[in-house]
């Protein structure tokens, strides 16, 4: 396929962020998840968490961005996903995301990617893999 040059297995890619309080109300704002547990801090205080958390759907952004920015990059969308939370990110906890190619298909610009994402401590948060469609534009 002309222009698609599959990344080799093993590339990787990440990005690391710290959530804030904005961050998370602007979340909330777009997608009208307004759980307690993400701005309720008595409300936490009695959960396994014991703070303030920031929404899934932040910490799976960074993923997102990984894959259109970086890996496999600009005009990159995803085909599917599949990914387990084990653990929580805290508001005002910095998280890294990373991918890396598990494969690249040759005759189509698909990638399926591992994804992994953990706090500065190490403790995992997400986990998981991704499959990836490549829009390679036609030369003109």
């Amino acid at each position: 396929m002309g222009g698609w040059i599959p990344p080799a297995p093993g590339t990787q890619a990440s990005v690391t962020r710290t959530f804030s309080h904005a961050d998370v109300e602007a979340f909330a704002a777009l997608s009208g998840d307004r759980n307690p547990l993400h701005f309720d801090a008595d409300f936490v205080l009695g959960t396994p968490f014991g703070r303030l958390i920031v929404h899934g759907g932040l910490t799976t952004g960074l993923f997102n961005a990984l894959v259109a920015e970086q890996l496999p990059g600009p005009g990159s969308v995803f085909l599917h996903q599949e990914w387990d939370y084990p653990a929580a990110v805290g508001i005002g906890e910095a998280v890294t995301a990373v991918v890396e190619v598990i494969e690249a298909r040759d005759d189509k610009p698909i990638t399926r990617l591992r994804c992994h994402a953990a706090l500065a401590d190490g403790t995992e948060v997400l986990r998981g893999e991704s499959l990836v469609y490549t829009v390679v534009p036609a030369d003109p």
